[in-house]
């Protein structure tokens, strides 16, 4: 893949992160895969590309008045439970369970958003 389309593929990813509230990783784990990186690895990869533009997104909101801590505080705490308990178990989930897990999500994620 060449240089200018991973740079307009991270352009994207970027965009629909802050539209769709960090459903940029819904991309960004296709386009590891892309390149050659198994699903943990795609996954794991994607995390780390996710958390600097969201934490600039946030930050960008916050700046302007957009979010309230108290609002967004209700779910910092379990979340970063969450992602703990996550990273140790990603470690003991086989790439194809994974892969399956991740599938079923998008599917059910998207269904969410048709039918509501």
């Amino acid at each position: 893949m060449s240089g200018i389309k991973k740079f307009l593929y991270g352009t994207l990813i970027g965009v629909v992160n802050v539209m769709l509230g960090a459903g940029g990783g819904m991309l960004t784990v296709p386009f590891y895969k892309k390149i050659g990186l198994n699903q943990k690895l795609a996954q794991i990869n994607a995390v780390a590309t996710i958390l600097p533009i969201s934490v600039i997104s946030a930050f960008i909101y916050l700046y302007n008045g957009n979010v309230k801590i108290s609002e967004a505080y209700i779910y910092l705490i379990p979340g970063i439970i969450g992602s703990i308990i996550g990273t140790f178990l990603i470690k003991k989930i086989s790439n194809n369970v994974l892969s399956i897990v991740f599938s079923l999500f998008m599917i059910w994620a998207g269904m969410r958003l048709l039918f509501r």
